[in-house]
């Protein structure tokens, strides 16, 4: 069994207006997780006083970091990353489209990482999608498309992040039409996430290619995590099928 979380740390700064990248990686660690889906870091950004979030997050946890700034600023970069003490490997990192019409909306971006699990590996797309649907819509196309998803068979993987998507959205369903929406399962009742002080929106997700077994899927509703970030951390326990069987499976 492994666990996967994924986690909008809104800068590390709390609803308590606290800034504090160690009291996120107190959030984390209690959940015991093997991979760690990061969104809304900030790297040496002077607003949160030129802190390497990622950088220490990964260092408290003891866990190896990818990260993929979706904005830059001259040396101030802004974005996501995926944490994990297991074997890893990049396999794409890159930016995803906006809206010509809207040039001013902030970038967004995605972090593809391979990690190894149980002598195979799992790939973890991590993003978080923009605030208007039209761009939401564009943005899981491209994910989809041959420049990321679409380019082959991706089996194990999981698509992860803040997706600002409610289920009903164009977003949410065309990737529910591709994966498996890991709250949605037989005898789990989806949780929301946003605000963290009292979740009503379901906005952060992961879904899974079918060799994933999700097992167990829960928020981190502990006071700390109440005050960490306005989103509460999603938590997922699942386990991957053997390679044979997702062979045998497929030849029946």
């Amino acid at each position: 069994m492994y666990r996967l979380l994924t986690y909008n740390v809104h800068r590390c700064i709390g609803t308590d207006g606290k800034l504090s990248p160690g009291r996120i990686a107190e959030v984390i660690a209690a959940a015991e997780p093997d991979v760690v889906a990061l969104q809304e870091l900030d790297v040496r950004r002077a607003r949160t006083g030129h802190i390497d979030q990622a950088e220490e997050i990964a260092g408290r946890l003891g866990m190896e970091m990818h990260f993929h700034p979706s904005m830059r600023v001259f040396e101030e970069l802004y974005g996501d990353a995926i944490l994990t003490p297991q074997p890893s490997r990049l396999v794409r990192a890159g930016p995803l489209p906006g809206l010509a019409s809207r040039p001013q909306l902030e970038p967004r971006g995605a972090l593809w990482v391979a990690v190894e699990l149980g002598g195979q590996e799992c790939g973890v797309v991590n993003t978080h999608l923009g605030l208007r649907g039209a761009e939401r819509s564009a943005q899981v196309e491209a994910l989809l498309g041959p420049d990321w998803l679409g380019a082959g068979p991706n089996d194990p993987c999981m698509v992860v992040g803040d997706l600002n998507a409610l289920r009903w959205s164009r977003a949410y369903r065309r990737l529910a039409a591709r994966f498996s929406d890991a709250q949605c399962g037989a005898a789990r009742r989806p949780r929301a996430t946003f605000p963290s002080c009292l979740p009503l929106l379901r906005l952060d997700h992961i879904f899974t290619s079918p060799s994933i077994q999700v097992l167990r899927t829960d928020t981190l509703r502990t006071p700390v995590a109440r005050r960490a970030s306005d989103h509460l951390p999603l938590l997922i326990e699942f386990g991957v099928r053997p390679a044979a069987v997702r062979q045998a499976g497929g030849a029946a």
